[in-house]
This record gives structure tokens, C-alpha cells and sequence, in this order.
């Protein structure tokens, strides 16, 4: 699966009109996405679905990835969620019918995050933000940064998943 590829995003000398936490931020997404399309782009519905040994599948994964950076943007922008928001939020779970739709939303939400957090950059990364109805403290850089370290926590629960599931499909094969 991975293969002969270009260096990571951070290392192709991209996003310099933009401060750094902001960049970081960007080229953590492009690796996501980069990631996810290479180790889960290939799998079929039933494989997006599968929950080796009760893991989440993949397509949660996925889902949950592209929500929650709307999610933790819509914070940074100091706005609380819509009701939209948290009927996404509650549907992350659902069997995806058709893995183009997943991958759809995935690129959706990066393509979207891009002009959000670029939107950002003018931002006092020290701002103070809120986050959910308790109105737990943070700042907006404190959102960019966990929208980076939340997204790659899930790129590597997918991929190993997607892995275990290539896994149990070619011993299920033999």
C-alpha cells in the first residue's frame, strides 16, 4: 500500500504566506487526508464497516475525523455548535452505505478547513475560546493545535484498522 511517495507536507516548503501554527495545522490535515486515501481509499463498503475485534470501523474513523474539525473550528471561531452539527455528531456511527460519500466528507471538511483556518491567522492564538455547554477554557491556538492532534490520533486508529481488516480478509482467503 504506501509507497514511493513525496516528502510529508510540512517538508515540501508550502503555506509560508501563513504563521506557523497555523501552517503546522494545514500540513497535519494534507498528511490526513494524504493517509487516509492511501491505507483506506481502496476498501469496500462492507471493509469501511468492519469492526475487527469491536474496534470502531473505519468509516467512523473518517466521519469523525471530517465532523469534529468542523467541530473544533466552529470553537476557534467562537461560535457553539447548530443543531446540524450535533445530529452529525450523534450519526457518526452509522454503517456508510457508499465509501465514496465518506471520502467525499473528508475531503469536504479539509477543503472547508483550509479557508477556516486561514481565516484564523489573524486571530490572537492566545484568544480565549470556550468549548461545548460547559464552556471549558481554551484559546484558539489551544483548538488548532487539537484539531491537528485529534485528526492524526484518528488517521492511525483507521489505518490500523484498515490494516487488521486487509488482515482478516486475506486469512480469511487462504
Amino acid at each position: 500500500m504506501a509507497g514511493a511517495r513525496q516528502p510529508e507536507p510540512w517538508l515540501r516548503g508550502t503555506l509560508t504566506d501563513i504563521p506557523a501554527v497555523p501552517r503546522a495545522v494545514l500540513h497535519a490535515l494534507e498528511l490526513a487526508e494524504e493517509d487516509l486515501v492511501n491505507w483506506c481509499g481502496a476498501l469496500n463498503e462492507e471493509q469501511l464497516n468492519a469492526r475487527p475485534g469491536g474496534l470502531a470501523p473505519v468509516a467512523f474513523q473518517i466521519r469523525h475525523i471530517a465532523r469534529s474539525i468542523d467541530r473544533l473550528l466552529t470553537y476557534a471561531e467562537a461560535r457553539q455548535l447548530d443543531d446540524s452539527q450535533m445530529a452529525a455528531l450523534r450519526s457518526e456511527m452509522e454503517p456508510c452505505v457508499v465509501s465514496e460519500n465518506v471520502f467525499h466528507e473528508l475531503h469536504s471538511a479539509i477543503k472547508n478547513a483550509r479557508t477556516r483556518i486561514r481565516a484564523l491567522t489573524s486571530a490572537d492564538p492566545e484568544g480565549a475560546r470556550v468549548v461545548g455547554r460547559k464552556e471549558l477554557p481554551t484559546t484558539v491556538g489551544g483548538l488548532l493545535v487539537h484539531v491537528a492532534e485529534h485528526t492524526q490520533r484518528h488517521v492511525g486508529q483507521a489505518i490500523t484498522t484498515a490494516k487488521l481488516v486487509h488482515a482478516s480478509n486475506a486469512s480469511s482467503s487462504e
